[in-house]
This record gives C-alpha cells, sequence and structure tokens, in this order.
C-alpha cells in the first residue's frame, strides 16, 4: 500500500475535504456575521471533481476522510459524495456539522457511510447560543438527538472554550455529554482570521480547564478512536471521554498526518499558515489520474513543519470556515 509522507517524515493519511465555505450559522471566532467574499458558484468543484480527488488520495493510501465545511449539510449533493467516499477504498468516513440540519438528514448519513459525527456546540443555553451563533439551539440538541438514535460509531461535541463567554458551562457540558454518550472535546481558540484573532482575546489555556475539572473528576489517560490531535482521558468509573485540543498552549504539529481540501481544489497544507496547492485549474485542463497523483505527491512537498499561532498570530488571514477547522 503506497503512502504519502511530507518532507518531514510524517506520514499523511487524513484528508478534511470542505465541500462548501458557507454556513447558515455565525459563530464570531469562525465566520463573523456580515462575512462576504464567499466562492462564486463555478468556483466550487463538482461532485465528478471532488470524486476524482478522493479517490487518488485514497490510491495514495488516505484511507480516513472527513467532510466539513463551512456547514457540509447545506451542501444538496452530500450524500453522492459520502457514497462516492465509500467506494473508494476508505476505511474511516467522519463528518463536522454544527447539528441544525442534521435531523433531517441523521438516517441517510449513515445509510450513505458516514461513520462518526463531531458537532460544534459551545453552550447549551439558548440565548447564549443565539450571542455565539446568531442562531437558535433547539434545532442542534434535535439534530443531535436523531443522530444518537440512528447509531453512529461515535458522536464528538466540540467545545471551544471562551473566557467571559464560556467557561462557567464546562462541567455543563461534561454532564450533558455523560447523560447522552457523547465525547466531548475541549478547543483552545485560534488566531484564524479576523474571528479568530478577536476571540484570541477569549483565550483559555486548557490546561487551567484540566485542573478545574481534576476537583471534582477522576481523570484517567485514555485512547479514542481518531485522526485528529486530541489528548484524551476518561472519566473514572464511568463511559464518559473528554479530549483536550491544545493547538496554543501545547501544539500538535509533530504528529501532524493531514491536509485539507477546499470547496474550490486548494489543497491548504497547514491550517495556521498559507502553504496551498491549486488542483481545480489541473483538473478543468484534463489532468489525467496518475498526474493528479503526481500533483499531490509534489503538493506535499510544500507542507511547512510547524504553525505560528504564537509567534504570528496575524499570519493567517483566510476565514475558519474556508478550510473547515
Amino acid at each position: 500500500m503506497p503512502s504519502l509522507q511530507d518532507p518531514h517524515g510524517r506520514n499523511i493519511n487524513y484528508l478534511r475535504i470542505s465541500v462548501t465555505d458557507k454556513c447558515n450559522l455565525r459563530c464570531f471566532y469562525c465566520l463573523p456575521k456580515g462575512s462576504k467574499g464567499f466562492y462564486q458558484k463555478d468556483d466550487y468543484l463538482s461532485l465528478h471533481e471532488f470524486q476524482r480527488v478522493m479517490r487518488a488520495f485514497a490510491d495514495l493510501g488516505v484511507k480516513r476522510m472527513r467532510l466539513t465545511g463551512g456547514e457540509p449539510l447545506i451542501r444538496p449533493d452530500l450524500i453522492q459524495l459520502v457514497e462516492a467516499i465509500n467506494t473508494a477504498d476508505v476505511d474511516d468516513i467522519s463528518l463536522s456539522t454544527n447539528a441544525s440540519l442534521l435531523a433531517e438528514q441523521a438516517d441517510d448519513l449513515k445509510a450513505a457511510g458516514v461513520m462518526r459525527i463531531n458537532v460544534s456546540l459551545d453552550t447549551l443555553k439558548p440565548d447564549r447560543f443565539l450571542q455565539i451563533t446568531g442562531g437558535e439551539l433547539a434545532p442542534v440538541i434535535e439534530g443531535l438527538m436523531a443522530a444518537k438514535q440512528a447509531g453512529f460509531e461515535s458522536i464528538k461535541i466540540n467545545m471551544v472554550v471562551m473566557k467571559g463567554v464560556n467557561e462557567d458551562e464546562v462541567e455543563d457540558l461534561l454532564k450533558f455529554c455523560q447523560t447522552h454518550g457523547f465525547t466531548l472535546r475541549y478547543i483552545e481558540t485560534m488566531p484564524v482570521g479576523d474571528g479568530g484573532r478577536t476571540a484570541a482575546d477569549q483565550y483559555v489555556d486548557l490546561a487551567e480547564i484540566k485542573q478545574q475539572l481534576e476537583q471534582s473528576q477522576n481523570l484517567i489517560p485514555s485512547t479514542v478512536s481518531g485522526a485528529g490531535p486530541a489528548r484524551y482521558f476518561k472519566v473514572e468509573n464511568s463511559d464518559l471521554h473528554i479530549g483536550f485540543i491544545t493547538p496554543m498552549s501545547q501544539h500538535f504539529c509533530e504528529t501532524c498526518n493531514r491536509v485539507r481540501l477546499s470547496a474550490d481544489g486548494t489543497l491548504y497544507l497547514c491550517l495556521g499558515k498559507e502553504h496551498t496547492f491549486a488542483l481545480r485549474p489541473l483538473l478543468r485542463a484534463g489532468i489525467d489520474d496518475e498526474g493528479l497523483k503526481q500533483a499531490i505527491i509534489e503538493a506535499l512537498e510544500l507542507k511547512p513543519l510547524k504553525h505560528e499561532f504564537n509567534e504570528k498570530p496575524e499570519h493567517v488571514v483566510r476565514f475558519m470556515s474556508l478550510t473547515g477547522g
């Protein structure tokens, strides 16, 4: 089986695919209210173009793929995209969503081949949810319950912890996930785009959150299935797993195993830098499958050793929604 490697010897086995840069919510740290400048219709990769890129990555040994956005559930052909991945010899298909549209699509996504769901949820308070996202909390909870009923292998809740915004709900989210059998992951804010840099003012070092939780919980180091960078702990005498994603306080660049494909066919080689490689012009110029795979191999040579969120927080100007986190 072939394998992709970057110039630093890291095996690349995980592709995150942003199927749209649009979203039906406006989380201030990701896609602030009033944001403009989305791709035009012809900029988006077609279903066939996505299929070609996904198959090329699968042929090169990438066996984990995640569909993201923006909000992926607003893309009309999302089920066909999942089915395309499912026929490309991929071991793990997952989806990141805000869950506001999940109630209507959970069963179809499961049937098409999605195995795991990650849901962004920063608060359980409707008024605070409106403040953070500009939307309503009730459809998100409905979507989560539908996903639970559909029987995905795992459902993970991603909570961005922010000082003065929602840090007082850290244990409330823990109890919610414990009740419903979800995995909970706390995430530090990242200075990606203007919204991310604004949210940096609310940055919380997750070491503080871990210390807070240890006053009431016995946390045991653990592992959870997935390709991401979270460091996991199990709450003793329960089935609850908690992950800490720490791009700022303890970066995980040395084990980075992923690249990101945007909805317009641009490969982003690092979330925290602007190293990119455009695949769409090659696809529309008629590149064959072997040429496409060679282009991906060449693109990997651009992958940097690490991000510079701490040293150069102003470096990444794109919105987080463009590359799906």
